[in-house]
């Protein structure tokens, strides 16, 4: 079916978008066109304004507003207790637990050289320069996927060396499952049965 060539373009952008295929493209752009004219003005300028204003925060890499995000700057947070995750949403899976009251650091990705990606595309740079500042424990949180093991693997080759515990989330996370579809019970459950690698 030929669409009109705004609508086409609408479409193609929004095929763009991690998890939408074509069908769903249409869908969402079919229901754009519905929406009210501030409605739709909203959505764009809340686009640009995360765009222009987000940024990677200094210490951890998470997505922050300033230098340092909010887990950053929170001095309950112990300093010692480092838990690396793939991608800034798995943050958000962990902290559901409300259990964890260490730090992070995010990968932004992992290893996986058949795409190219190898550490100098990760954050593994700035999370071994973090350990030379007390830390007593690496947990490594990435899926239990062929990626999220050979990432941590590699990590843990980094960081046993600088006689420093390094953990790996228990496998009650379903192989090929991600952190952010996983329920709290079974996240809590990881987190609680971590094993050293």
């Amino acid at each position: 079916m030929q669409f009109a060539r705004p609508l086409a373009e609408l479409i193609a952008q929004l095929e763009k978008l991690p998890g939408v295929g074509p069908k769903s493209a249409q869908r969402l752009a079919f229901h754009i066109l519905r929406m009210a004219d501030d409605d739709v003005r909203r959505l764009s300028e809340s686009l640009l304004v995360a765009k222009r204003s987000l940024r990677l925060c200094d210490v951890c890499q998470n997505i922050s507003e300033g230098e340092r995000c909010e887990i950053c700057s929170d001095p309950r947070r112990t300093d010692d207790v480092i838990c690396v995750v793939g991608e800034a949403r798995d943050i958000t899976a962990m902290e559901r637990l409300n259990e964890f009251r260490g730090k992070y650091h995010v990968l932004h990705g992992l290893l996986n050289p058949i795409d190219g990606i190898g550490p100098e595309q990760l954050k593994v740079r700035e999370l071994i320069q973090r350990l030379a500042n007390g830390v007593s424990e690496v947990i490594v949180a990435t899926n239990p996927t062929v990626e999220g093991d050979t990432t941590a693997f590699y990590l843990a080759k980094l960081i046993k060396p600088l006689e420093i515990k390094v953990t790996r989330l228990a496998h009650g996370m379903p192989v090929g499952g991600e952190l952010d579809y996983a329920d709290t019970a079974t996240l809590l459950s990881a987190l609680e049965y971590r094993r050293e690698i």
